[in-house]
């Protein structure tokens, strides 16, 4: 919709905020629903008019095909839009601040156990040639740094530093982050490169994965990638790139890394968003508790 206040935030999110691409997607789609259902059931509201009972009645109307989760994301973008209009005067009172998220169920993330892990990188055969060593090294990355789809497909081979051993990786809002990888991933990067280099000798891609084509990869690719490999050694549900992710996290977590590092190495901007990882260590100590106390059992504890 044609709204030039809410055109200003979309620019403002994306050159002042420095919001990814999926992101301003989102925002963009989401706000244009709300003013098109307000035009269609209430007529053209002027934005100083909008009011609480206008933002419930959409609340109403999305939770009749959607999630929480989804309801709580649409509402996010909305919050967000009206604070940026309350900062910049363009309205006086603000109708969001009346409204009530809906409670999302929080969800413990779904992880690859260890030992299947080890059976991948381990067991599974991964063919010499460049498509065989990419997919390996594609997989090795994602569970050492815990790095998103997006960074790694960015991932160009300047980001690599060999000789402190760490990678500088472009996330969310364009915040730059270093990650540090073992000696055994230095040596399968250099053996990758070394390969890439002599199978597209003329390539100018700047990136360090390529597909079978010479190309950098997109985003679809790996994932199927992903779900392919771990078909091979797991029977988790999901088997993607955020999979492993959370691997990462939830194996650092578990042997005792300190929730702020993870933060960090994730690249949340919060720790309430790494707080997730620490409820699989919870049901893991609430199983041994179970299994080990002489009166877990008891119905009158």
């Amino acid at each position: 919709m044609n709204i030039p206040a809410l055109n200003n935030f979309l620019k403002f999110l994306e050159h002042q905020k420095r919001y990814a691409i999926p992101t301003l997607t989102a925002y963009r789609s989401d706000l244009n629903q709300f003013f098109q259902y307000l035009n269609t059931i209430y007529g053209a509201i002027p934005l100083q008019e909008i009011k609480a009972l206008h933002v419930r009645s959409w609340i109403v109307e999305l939770s009749q095909e959607h999630t929480a989760k989804t309801v709580s994301r649409k509402l996010s973008a909305l919050k967000t839009f009206f604070k940026y209009l309350l900062k910049r005067d363009l309205i006086i009172h603000n109708p969001m601040l009346k409204i009530t998220t809906p409670k999302v169920n929080s969800r413990v993330p779904v992880v690859v156990r260890k030992a299947e892990l080890a059976q991948l990188f381990e067991q599974i055969p991964f063919t010499d040639d460049f498509a065989g060593q990419r997919d390996r090294l594609v997989l090795e990355i994602f569970y050492a740094t815990g790095m998103r789809r997006a960074e790694l497909i960015g991932l160009k081979i300047s980001d690599i530093d060999f000789n402190n051993r760490q990678m500088r990786v472009l996330g969310k809002g364009n915040k730059e982050r270093m990650l540090p990888f073992s000696k055994n991933l230095a040596k399968i990067i250099a053996q990758y490169i070394e390969l890439r280099n002599n199978v597209f000798p003329e390539s100018t891609a700047k990136t360090l994965f390529l597909t079978n084509k010479g190309e950098p990869l997109y985003p679809k690719m790996v994932y199927n990638l992903v779900k392919r490999y771990l078909g091979m050694v797991t029977t988790v549900e999901k088997k993607s790139p955020h999979v492993l992710r959370h691997s990462f996290a939830t194996h650092l977590s578990d042997n005792g890394a300190d929730l702020n590092a993870i933060k960090e190495l994730l690249g949340h901007a919060n720790l309430s968003a790494t707080q997730i990882y620490t409820h699989s260590s919870i049901e893991k100590l609430k199983k041994i508790y179970q299994q080990a106390h002489p009166k877990a059992g008891r119905s009158d504890q």
